[in-house]
């Protein structure tokens, strides 16, 4: 999950606040301590530390707060409000040309190894799917090895038209002839995919300054690898200063990024963060917003975000025979399969617990991490079933169950395993969707009304009880930190023998 360090730590810094009614000018010089070493390690910029921890704790020691019985809770509130403002404030809008003026251009550019290409694709994807345009890619970066061979290749893969004249004509006229191009195949959008370097020099900007004359894109975008930290906002203040960019692209947000680049762009280059590279799939592209990232980095989760994932991966006419088979206790491993594909569509399961209001706060969360083999190994469990066994569980005798265990090459315990707390599980949902108990499906059903756009999260939230059943109480799954005890234990055991 990105920025886990740096929200660690905050946590830490803010979980005495919380508790306290009235706060003294010492707790919060205290507390704004730990802030500062927190963003300090994160690798944010110092002056944009300097100037964001003077903010808060000028804020922080007003009358309003010194004397308020619920000082610490206003104190997280400042911060919240400020890393929201360090961001941008308001989530930017991409810019499109106005209707009758001709395709929209955009430029990708960049350093090499930052991930341009691959986010041209995501890009073009993404207007498609949620722009409803037509988009068309141009290969203009004739220096990379296999560059060109790499957009077309993305471009197969998502079925948009590439443009290329290959690695012998000038990237200025590539550029010219792929507009020229698009008007005359009606495609509305032009991303043009610019060559980059190692490092910044003379060369490359001279020839991306040409490139910007001959087509005039309505947005540069820079695209910046989010694991940098401190560099990519030297990197952004470069091509900031040569080609006046317009917006950057984060990508690799889902590596083990501490904070630096997303926290201290927009204040040194005054530039928006519109889009995140949260995976390697060509839909993993994400619109960027500044308060949702407060959240998420002060361990407040982002609901909205999780909405929109499942709005995007559950069909709602599948959600609701899903309900009603929860309520007619017909669940069964086929229904647990597909969840599992659904949930594992909207990304890795852990983080996706963490965007649930509270959940982050709860005692083990912070070592929750599931192993995507625990999930292969389930599903081969379930694979390996045959069709009528998987529609009646109840039928699983030891015999199948062996045949079963040899069939997925797991474990019998594990196949047990995995059949009792399916019957558990599915107990409870049944229980659930009957209200004869609380849970998260009957929380989120309440929190969108039932209807609305959570209402389809209510729906899969007995999955996700069940799933994290399965990958969380066995004896071969749960966090990391429990198997390195596990393996600790055993080392101790052979010493005494």
């Amino acid at each position: 999950m990105p920025f886990e360090g740096l929200t660690g730590r905050l946590q830490d810094a803010f979980s005495g606040l919380r508790k306290k009614g009235k706060v003294t000018e010492a707790d919060v010089k205290d507390v704004m301590r730990e802030v500062r070493l927190a963003l300090l390690e994160a690798d944010v910029n110092y002056k944009v530390v300097r100037n964001f921890v003077k903010t808060v704790r000028e804020k922080s020691l007003g009358e309003e707060v010194l004397g308020s019985l619920n000082g610490g809770q206003q104190v997280v509130k400042i911060v919240n409000d400020e890393l929201t403002e360090l961001m941008g404030g308001e989530q930017e809008k991409i810019i499109f040309a106005e209707p009758g003026q001709g395709p929209t251009v955009y430029m990708m550019t960049g350093l090499q190894g930052a991930g341009k290409t691959t986010t041209a694709g995501k890009l073009a994807n993404y207007l498609r799917k949620y722009e409803k345009k037509k988009p068309m890619m141009v290969a203009a970066d004739i220096y990379r090895p296999a560059a060109i061979d790499q957009l077309q290749t993305v471009g197969r893969d998502l079925d948009i038209p590439v443009f290329s004249m290959g690695d012998q004509v000038s990237p200025v006229e590539i550029a010219k002839r792929g507009l020229d191009e698009a008007k005359a195949e009606n495609r509305d959008v032009v991303i043009i995919d610019t060559a980059g370097r190692l490092h910044i020099d003379e060369t490359l900007m001279d020839e991306l300054e040409d490139v910007k004359a001959a087509v005039n894109p309505h947005e540069i975008f820079l695209v910046v690898d989010a694991m940098t930290g401190q560099d990519a906002v030297n990197v952004a203040d470069s091509f900031n200063e040569r080609l006046n960019i317009t917006s950057v692209i984060l990508t690799k947000l889902d590596g083990d990024t501490r904070g630096g680049a997303a926290l201290s762009i927009r204040s040194v280059t005054n530039k928006p963060i519109k889009f995140t590279g949260t995976g390697e799939k060509l839909d993993a592209l994400e619109p960027f917003y500044p308060d949702r990232m407060a959240n998420r980095i002060l361990g407040m989760g982002d609901i909205l975000t999780l909405i929109e994932r499942a709005q995007q991966e559950v069909d709602e006419e599948r959600a609701e025979e899903m309900a009603a088979k929860m309520r007619e206790n017909r669940y069964d491993f086929n229904d647990f399969i597909e969840q599992m594909d659904q949930m594992q569509n909207m990304g890795p399961l852990e983080d996706i617990i963490k965007m649930i209001p509270g959940m982050n706060n709860l005692p083990g969360m912070d070592q929750f991490e599931v192993d995507p083999k625990d999930m292969a190994h389930m599903k081969a469990i379930v694979m390996s079933m045959t069709e009528e066994e998987r529609q009646n569980p109840d039928i699983l005798s030891q015999k199948r169950r062996r045949r079963i265990a040899k069939g997925s090459a797991r474990d019998i315990a594990e196949v047990n395993r995995l059949i009792k707390q399916f019957k558990q599980s599915k107990d409870m949902m049944s229980k659930m969707s009957n209200g004869k108990m609380g849970g998260m499906e009957k929380m989120l059903g309440k929190m969108g009304g039932g209807k609305g756009k959570l209402g389809k999260m209510g729906k899969m939230g007995g999955g996700m009880g069940d799933l994290l059943g399965g990958l969380g109480g066995g004896g071969n799954s749960g966090s990391k930190k429990k198997k390195k005890k596990k393996k600790k234990k055993k080392k101790i055991v052979k010493r005494k023998k």
